[in-house]
């Protein structure tokens, strides 16, 4: 009782030392967020700066098939799954460094036989005090069990730093998932809306092919009846071939766009290809696209939130690095039983303890702790201009994609134009044409142009929308659902 009530004084003289002890700084602040009323380019047709429920913002486009694909992308992307595991190693970082605020127990038993060397003991000096010793043992057992502790005392905060920065890294492992997600959602829509673009062309390119084939059959005709001459027939003929050359082209990019899909998706190459293989319309835009307020992107998009909570953990860093600085303060113990003899090995005579204080404080150590403050110093400073450079990166993604996405409208509109009067030119030529009022390279001329301005209308349509997908992308829309 006597040990045990000397062990408690120990302790309970050491525990106010803890409780006082104050973590070294400097101690974190969020940066503050900055941001316009308004976007520059929001004052266009088609978008809307007021409240923006992005969570799920695909589905604005109303395709079954691109729900679908979305879901199962979300559950089976290889990427977020590396995301995810990424997470669970930083919680397991976060326990191993809470676990240096706690004492190590260790548990031990031990046996072994030991004999002493008759030689060990030298001969005595002339004139030394000699006791007498009786039956001396060379051999003998011995049993010992017993607790070993020691335990590192945090008064200076290096550990709660490192616990603190463990935090703030978990906290970005998150966000850096979150941030993935927004990619992969990006990107299925994306690849989803370039294939069905490209589905388009390829049927602009055949329409294109047969009305041309058309006009080689009828230009030969007028050859063997003397009406055309062999000139207009190869030109017809080439014109006919330079169309057919663009059919493999583009079904080898539509089989390309469908494997990307099937990556995205983790499965094996050619797993959708029959669910794309049925043509559908290029998903149509919503009236208007809901784009909310700039102080609203700050809180939304993850590699922000990320670039902050790394920041976070960096600061943490300077300040575990400092303590180093500090003298370290540890308490040691033991206790337990120990006999030369089975029989009372587990008596209470048998029983030992020790405990007692230590300090140890670095005098000389090259520079280097001072060299590893500095370290952190100018990691601290990457992290902050990263976070900084994060905010410029997330205005400049959302202007550039209102910009896109507004001036591609326009085009589309011109396009439409474009591809009214084209049908009108093609219509006129052939009829002319026909009745010898019109050259033959006028009628070329007016369908190479047709196909031309079709091909870039449908490449306009599917552009609208990635271009639409890409303002969300670049909004941090998607995550919050998952």
């Amino acid at each position: 009782m006597k040990d045990m009530k000397f062990i408690s004084r120990v302790v309970m003289g050491v525990l106010p030392s803890v409780l006082i002890g104050c973590a070294v700084g400097p101690n974190y602040q969020e940066p503050p967020m900055t941001a316009r009323a308004d976007w520059n380019e929001a004052k266009q047709e088609g978008v809307e700066t007021g409240a923006a429920d992005l969570a799920r913002w695909w589905t604005v486009f109303d395709d079954p098939l691109l729900n679908s694909l979305i879901a199962r992308a979300v559950q089976s992307n290889l990427d977020l799954r590396i995301a995810e595991a990424r997470i669970r190693e930083a919680r397991g970082a976060l326990g191993l460094a809470g676990a240096d605020l706690w004492p190590n127990v260790d548990v031990s038993g031990s046996y072994s036989r030991n004999r002493s060397s008759e030689n060990a003991v030298g001969a005595p000096a002339q004139g030394a005090v000699v006791a007498p010793i009786t039956g001396r043992r060379l051999e003998q057992d011995l049993y010992r069990t017993g607790f070993d502790s020691d335990w590192e005392i945090d008064i200076f905060g290096g550990a709660r730093r490192r616990v603190e920065a463990a935090q703030a890294n978990v906290e970005a492992s998150i966000e850096d998932r979150r941030d993935v997600l927004v990619t992969l959602l990006g990107d299925v829509a994306k690849n989803y809306i370039d294939l069905r673009g490209l589905q388009r062309r390829l049927d602009v390119a055949q329409a294109n092919l047969k009305a041309q084939q058309v006009t080689l059959d009828l230009t030969r005709v007028r050859f063997d009846a003397g009406l055309a001459s062999d000139l207009e027939v190869a030109r017809a003929e080439g014109q006919v071939n330079a169309t057919a050359a663009q059919v493999p082209t583009l079904q080898s990019a539509i089989k390309e766009a469908a494997y990307r899909l099937d990556l995205l998706l983790g499965a094996q190459m050619g797993t959708v290809s029959d669910e794309l293989a049925k043509e559908t319309p290029i998903p149509a835009l919503p009236p208007q696209a809901k784009v909310g307020l700039p102080i609203d992107l700050l809180r939304r998009r993850p590699d922000i939130r990320r670039a902050e909570r790394q920041l976070a953990a960096a600061t943490a860093q300077v300040a575990a690095a400092r303590a180093d600085l500090y003298p370290k303060f540890s308490l040691a113990g033991a206790i337990g039983l120990q006999s030369v003899s089975a029989g009372d090995w587990l008596a209470g005579p048998s029983r030992f303890w020790s405990i007692g204080p230590t300090i140890s404080w670095p005098v000389f150590d090259a520079g280097r702790i001072r060299a590893s403050i500095e370290i952190r110093n100018a990691q601290q400073e990457q992290a902050l201009k990263l976070y900084e450079k994060s905010l410029l990166t997330a205005f400049a993604d959302v202007e550039n994609a209102l910009v896109n996405y507004g001036n591609e409208q326009t085009r589309y509109r011109s396009l439409l134009q474009a591809v009214a009067a084209n049908r009108r030119a093609v219509e006129l030529a052939n009829e002319l044409y026909v009745r010898g009022l019109n050259d033959f390279l006028n009628v070329l001329d007016a369908q190479r142009a047709l196909y031309v301005t079709e091909t870039e209308l449908a490449q306009s349509e599917a552009t609208m929308a990635s271009n639409l997908v890409a303002l969300y992308k670049a909004l941090g829309g998607g995550w919050q659902t998952n």
